[in-house]
């Protein structure tokens, strides 16, 4: 797999940050090997205070997000999902949506950091961010229309 030509930091924020990660959702990452420690629920204003890292790409998944202008105009997309800290009922129950949301960014991610970053210029890597997020799991491998 090809990577970007530039180090990568992730990190998550949001316009109506909650104050704390949903607790499936580190059940989830710890699952899945990832670390946790130091996690923490961000609002999106973190990054437009003095000394915080530039966002080269922000991908939007809550659709309350859709549109919004973000520090340092990155190239954006939103690859909306549902919010699967909704889900009522047995621990079971709302832990799958959880692993849906995960494995719909998981194929985006895959997707996103696969792209020949070094042959597009901002337009086309825009409109190729954007595509990523109308893959739908019943179609992984494609973009749907």
């Amino acid at each position: 797999m090809q990577r970007p030509p530039y180090e990568v930091l992730s990190v998550s924020a949001g316009s109506f940050p909650r104050g704390q990660v949903h607790s499936l959702a580190l059940q989830l990452l710890a699952e899945q090997g990832l670390p946790t420690a130091g996690l923490r629920s961000k609002p999106r204003e973190d990054f437009a205070a003095p000394g915080a890292p530039a966002l080269d790409f922000v991908f939007t998944i809550c659709d309350q997000a859709a549109g919004e202008a973000w520090p340092g105009q990155p190239v954006t997309a939103h690859w909306g999902l549902p919010d699967p800290a909704a889900e009522q009922g047995s621990d079971a129950q709302r832990m799958l949506p959880f692993h849906k949301v995960f494995q719909a960014l998981e194929r985006c991610i895959r997707l996103f950091v696969s792209l020949p970053f070094a042959g597009l210029d901002r337009m086309a890597l825009t409109r190729r961010v954007e595509e990523i997020g109308r893959v739908r799991p019943d179609n992984a491998d494609g973009i749907a229309s």
